[in-house]
């Protein structure tokens, strides 16, 4: 259906195109010499002809598919055939012959057929560059949705090793939690219940607000408090205005995830401060952990992680800058995002 409305709104244009042409061409001759012209009719009927032959088919088969030298030798025949038609069947044979005395004559012939070459040559040149164009425009729309499913495809893929990634990391806080036999557990069963809620039926969209985003985030955090003896030192805050924006889902989550995983020492000491300020449609994101005992290279250390850097890529390219890096004792993650 929209296949066939493009190609009608095309017809329409080139209907239009001609007609104006046509029509003032026409107009002109007809206030120059008082009498319809029933010739330059005849004529421009062979060009548009030939236009098409080129624009449909020589264009298309040959120019398009590298064939340049049977494109180019019937090019020549497009600039040339209207000439010798014109010749043969429009203007009387006897008007080309020079007569003696009739130089001007045969010198506005010879003009009038360089004319005609010139008026072919333009109209090979606009029917070939627009037949040109609209191949690219086809071929740039048809690679940007091989792109658009490429990226579907690997967001997809990426999102299916990050839920079952953070659904084991949450089983095995709660699973610390029943070791110790403690009564928070059935809480952080709930909490978990909520954050699985909100990734099985919010996170299929494109785009998430950014205050759900945001409490997800702080019911993850709600949850490793649960499991943490000393989580004193674990803080988010939250800046600016965060209502009517929007963010691509569980972006923040492997950050904030890693900081959790690694952050906490030999003594059982977690630290970890969040800090994100939204401000003008840009989102500034901090993430400070303790450097604990299971210390490991931080551009290695999970596949929650790595989803992240992919993703980041995929979903803000050129909208994003994120920087990583280790500094007396602590992990410091630091991300700017452009919501908008």
């Amino acid at each position: 259906m929209i296949p066939t409305i493009k190609k009608n709104k095309q017809l329409f244009f080139h209907i239009i195109i001609w007609i104006a042409v046509v029509f003032t061409i026409a107009n002109q001759l007809f206030l120059e010499k008082g009498e319809f012209p029933v010739k330059f009719l005849l004529r421009i009927w062979i060009n548009i002809v030939l236009f098409y032959v080129n624009y449909l088919f020589l264009v298309p088969r040959l120019l398009l598919k590298k064939k340049t030298l049977q494109y180019t030798l019937c090019a020549v025949l497009i600039i040339i055939t209207p000439v010798f038609l014109n010749k043969v069947i429009l203007t009387p044979i006897h008007q080309f012959d020079r007569i003696a005395g009739e130089d001007e004559l045969f010198l506005f012939k010879k003009l009038e057929i360089g004319i005609s070459i010139l008026f072919n040559v333009i109209s090979l040149i606009i029917g070939t560059s627009l037949r040109i164009y609209e191949e690219w425009k086809k071929n740039e729309k048809k690679n940007q949705e091989i792109e658009s499913k490429r990226v579907t495809s690997e967001l997809l893929y990426l999102k299916s090793q990050l839920n079952p990634h953070f659904l084991f990391n949450s089983l095995n806080s709660i699973y610390s939690l029943t070791t110790k036999k403690s009564d928070i557990a059935p809480e952080a069963v709930i909490t978990l219940s909520e954050l699985m809620r909100y990734m099985l039926y919010q996170t299929d969209s494109e785009f998430v607000l950014l205050h759900q985003e945001l409490d997800y985030i702080q019911n993850y955090i709600k949850l490793q408090r649960l499991r943490i003896a000393n989580n004193e030192d674990v803080n988010i805050q939250i800046h600016g205005s965060i209502l009517n924006q929007k963010i691509k889902p569980l972006l923040l989550i492997s950050f904030i995830e890693n900081a959790f995983k690694y952050g906490t020492d030999f003594k059982g000491n977690t630290e970890v401060k969040i800090e994100i300020y939204v401000h003008q449609g840009e989102l500034q994101f901090s993430c400070i952990n303790l450097i604990g005992n299971r210390k490991k290279d931080y551009q290695n250390s999970g596949i929650g992680l790595q989803n992240t850097k992919e993703r980041m890529q995929l979903l803000y390219p050129d909208k994003h800058w994120l920087m990583v890096k280790e500094e007396n004792n602590r992990f410091i993650v630091e991300l700017t995002l452009k919501l908008t």
